[in-house]
C-alpha cells in the first residue's frame, strides 16, 4: 500500500478536474464570460505547466543524439500547439449572440423601400440535381426586393435552359481567372452597371439551399452601416465522410460544427468573425471600396474580411440556420477542401498580412490571423508526430519522454482532461478522444504539404473544385488513402508485440524512467486511431440520398385499396415508409404527402419494416418537395455528440 501511494497522490489532479465536470460545470453557463474566462484560463495554465516539466525534466540532454533531437523536436511541436490552443481559447473566452439584434432591427428601411438583394449562386462544374435544390430555394426566399443569379463558370448550355424554365437570372464570362472570386467579380461588374443594382448580394455555393428567412435575418444586421459582410453558419443535410463511413451521424455531428456554433460566435464579440464564402451577404458598397473580392489568395473569403477591416468594415455572425448544404460525400473529397483552406491562409500570411508585419491590421486582426496559421501548421504535423514518435521508441531505441509514471500523471493527465472537459462543455460534447485525432489525420497528409507549398513557395497555386453530387452507389475502398495507414498499423503492432532484441525492452526502460508503460499506452491508443481512421478509408454506399428522416402520416393508394403508414424518409426522388403489408415490387400507386398532395409512387423494394419508394412527380411537386425538405427553418442533423451511441456505432463499423 505504501509503494502504492505515491502513484494514488499523483490522481489528485485529474480526480479534482473529474470531480470539477460531475459536480460543479453543469451548474455554470458557457454563455457567463467570466466562467468561460476562469475555466479555460485554468486548463491554460495546467497545459504551460506540463510544457515547463516537459522541457525541464523530461528531454535527453542537448547533443546530435538521436534521443536528442527527436525528444526535442516533439518537445517544440507540443508547445506549438499549446500556443496556437492558449491563443484559441483566449478568443473563446467571450461569446455573443445576435438573434436579439436581429429580431429587433428587422425591416430597419421600414420609412422607406426595401433594399435591393441580389442572390448569386456559384458554380461550376455540378450536376443538375445538386443545383435544382439551390435555385428553387432561392426562389422561396421572403423578401420583397430580391433577384436570383446563376453564376456559371462551366458555360453549359442546359444550365442556361433549366435557369430560363425556373426564372432567375444566368450570367457566364469569357474565361475562368481568379475562380470563384473572379466569377463573382465579374456578376458584380455587370449587375452594378444595370438600373436595378443590388445594395446587397448574397452569395450560395451550387449545393447550399437558402431557408425561406435567410435574406430578412442576415439582412437585419445591415442596420449598422459599419457593417460590410454578415456571415451565417453552414449547416448540412448529409453526413461528411467520417460520419458516414463510420455510421455514426446520429450521434456525432459534422465536423465544422465546433467552429460555426463556438469559434465564429467567440470571434465575433472580439470583432474578428470571418466570412466562410457561402451562406453570407455583403454590403455591395464596402466590395467596391476595396477593388471587389480579392484574389490572391484560395481563400478569398477570410482574405475579404481582412481587407474589409483594412478599410474599416466589420464582418459579423448570425449564429442562427438560415441555410443548409451538401458536405463533401467523398474522403478525396473531404481531404481537398481542407488542403485548400490551408493553402489560400499560408498565401495570406506569406504575401499579404503576415502578424507581424507592415499593414493596416490591428492588433486582434493580426491576432486572428495568427491564430488560424498556428492551427494549420501545429495541429496536423502534431498528429502524424505523434503516431510515428513510439515507432522510434519500439523499433529503434529513441527515448521520447524520458518521465516516471507518476510524473505524468500528475501533469499530463490533468492537463489533458482540463483541456476535454472545458471544450466540451462549451461545445455540446464535440470533442471525443479518437474520433477528433481521426479527422485531422485523414487530411493531416493533405494540410502538411498545402502548408509547405504555401509557405515556401509564391505560387501561382493550382487547386481542385471540391466535387459534389455524383454516383456514390458503391463501396469503395480508398487504398492509397488506406495504405499508410495499414504500414503505420502493422509497424506499431509490430513493435508492441516483437522488439527487435530480447534486450530492448529492459536497456530502455534503465534510461527512460517508465517509459515502456507511458509508450505501451501511447501505443495502444494509437491503434485505435489507426484502426477507425482505416475504417473510415472504406467508403459505404450512399443510397437515395439525400433521404431525410421525415415522420409524418401517410397513405398509400393502390387502386381503391388505402394502405395507411407512416413517411419515414422523405427525398425528392423517393421515399421509405413504414406500416403498409402484402404489397409487391412493381406495383405503381398514389402516396400522400402532407402540404404536398398526391404523387405517383412505384414500390421498388421492401424493407426490413416497410417499402422503398421511387417517385415520378410533376415539376411543381418536385419544386413542393424540395421546398418541403430544405427550406424551412430547422437545423438539420445532430448538433450534440452521443457518446454511448457512438461507441455502439463504432464497435459495429470495425468489426463489420
Amino acid at each position: 500500500m505504501l509503494l502504492l501511494s505515491p502513484l494514488l497522490a499523483a490522481f489528485a489532479g485529474a480526480a479534482a478536474i473529474v470531480g470539477l465536470r460531475l459536480a460543479v460545470l453543469p451548474l455554470l453557463s458557457p454563455t457567463r464570460w467570466y466562467w468561460r474566462a476562469l475555466l479555460l484560463g485554468a486548463a491554460v495554465v495546467l497545459s504551460w505547466r506540463y510544457v515547463e516539466w516537459r522541457f525541464t525534466e523530461t528531454l535527453a540532454p542537448l547533443g546530435w543524439t538521436a534521443d536528442a533531437l527527436f525528444s526535442w523536436g516533439f518537445a517544440m511541436l507540443e508547445a506549438l500547439t499549446v500556443l496556437s490552443s492558449s491563443i484559441a481559447f483566449f478568443i473563446l473566452t467571450r461569446v455573443k449572440e445576435r438573434t436579439a439584434e436581429a429580431d429587433r432591427h428587422i425591416g430597419w428601411w421600414s420609412r422607406g423601400q426595401p433594399p435591393l438583394v441580389d442572390i448569386f449562386i456559384t458554380t461550376y462544374n455540378e450536376r443538375l440535381e445538386v443545383l435544382e435544390r439551390t435555385i428553387v430555394g432561392a426562389k422561396a426566399v421572403h423578401f420583397p426586393r430580391l433577384r436570383v443569379f446563376v453564376l456559371d463558370d462551366g458555360r453549359r448550355d442546359w444550365l442556361r435552359q433549366a435557369c430560363e424554365q425556373h426564372g432567375v437570372g444566368y450570367m457566364v464570362r469569357s474565361d475562368n481567372a481568379h475562380a470563384k472570386a473572379g466569377n463573382i467579380n465579374h456578376a458584380l461588374a455587370e449587375r452594378t452597371r444595370d438600373a436595378d443594382r443590388p445594395d446587397f448580394v448574397a452569395v450560395l455555393d451550387t449545393d447550399f439551399v437558402p431557408h425561406v428567412d435567410f435574406i430578412d435575418r442576415a439582412l437585419a444586421l445591415f442596420h449598422d452601416p459599419s457593417v460590410g459582410l454578415v456571415q451565417t453558419p453552414q449547416h448540412f443535410f448529409n453526413p461528411d465522410p467520417i460520419q458516414h463511413n463510420l455510421g455514426i451521424s446520429s450521434a456525432y455531428p459534422d465536423e465544422q460544427r465546433h467552429f460555426f456554433d463556438n469559434v465564429e460566435p467567440a470571434r465575433d464579440a472580439w470583432g474578428i468573425a470571418i466570412c466562410c464564402g457561402t451562406s453570407s451577404m455583403m454590403r455591395v458598397q464596402a466590395v467596391e471600396q476595396i477593388g471587389g473580392l480579392p484574389t490572391e489568395s484560395v481563400t478569398e473569403d477570410f482574405l475579404l474580411t481582412l481587407k474589409l477591416a483594412g478599410n474599416g468594415w466589420r464582418t459579423v455572425y448570425l449564429n442562427e440556420p438560415l441555410t443548409e448544404g451538401l458536405a463533401p460525400e467523398g474522403l478525396r473529397e473531404y481531404i481537398v477542401q481542407r488542403g485548400r483552406w490551408c493553402l489560400g491562409l499560408m498565401q495570406i500570411v506569406r504575401d499579404l498580412y503576415n502578424p507581424l508585419g507592415t499593414h493596416r491590421l490591428g492588433l486582434i486582426h493580426r491576432l486572428s490571423v495568427l491564430d488560424s496559421f498556428l492551427y494549420w501548421i501545429s495541429t496536423f504535423p502534431f498528429r502524424i508526430a505523434s503516431l510515428i514518435c513510439p515507432l522510434l521508441f519500439w523499433w529503434g531505441g529513441v527515448t521520447i519522454v524520458n518521465a516516471s509514471l507518476v510524473d505524468v500523471i500528475r501533469y499530463y493527465v490533468p492537463y489533458y482532461l482540463a483541456m476535454l472537459v472545458v471544450l466540451n462543455w462549451l461545445s455540446k460534447g464535440l470533442f471525443i478522444p479518437v474520433l477528433n485525432d481521426v479527422a485531422q489525420l485523414i487530411a493531416a497528409g493533405s494540410v502538411c504539404r498545402a502548408a509547405a507549398l504555401g509557405l515556401l513557395t509564391k505560387g501561382p497555386h493550382r487547386f481542385s473544385v471540391t466535387t459534389k453530387g455524383g454516383d456514390r452507389t458503391r463501396i469503395v475502398v480508398q487504398w492509397s488513402l488506406m495504405r499508410p495507414f495499414l504500414i503505420l498499423l502493422g509497424l506499431t503492432v509490430g513493435g508492441l508485440a516483437a522488439p527487435l532484441n530480447s534486450d530492448f525492452i529492459f536497456n530502455t526502460s534503465s534510461t527512460a524512467g517508465d517509459g515502456v508503460a507511458i509508450v505501451m499506452f501511447w501505443t495502444i491508443y494509437n491503434i485505435l486511431v489507426l484502426l477507425v481512421a482505416i475504417a473510415v478509408c472504406i467508403e459505404r454506399p450512399r443510397y437515395n440520398r439525400p433521404q431525410r428522416q421525415t415522420p409524418e402520416p401517410t397513405t398509400l393508394m393502390i387502386g381503391d385499396e388505402k394502405h395507411r403508414g407512416w413517411l419515414v424518409n422523405l427525398g425528392p426522388e423517393g421515399a421509405r415508409i413504414t406500416g403498409p403489408v402484402g404489397l409487391s415490387p412493381g406495383t405503381t400507386g398514389k402516396l400522400t404527402i402532407p402540404e404536398i398532395g398526391d404523387i405517383e409512387a412505384h414500390i421498388l423494394a421492401h424493407t426490413r419494416d416497410g417499402y422503398r419508394l421511387k417517385f415520378a412527380p410533376t415539376a411543381e411537386q418536385r419544386a413542393q418537395l424540395i421546398e418541403k425538405l430544405h427550406t424551412a427553418r430547422a437545423v438539420p442533423g445532430s448538433d450534440r455528440a452521443d457518446i454511448v451511441r457512438m461507441i455502439r456505432e463504432l464497435a459495429r463499423a470495425l468489426t463489420h
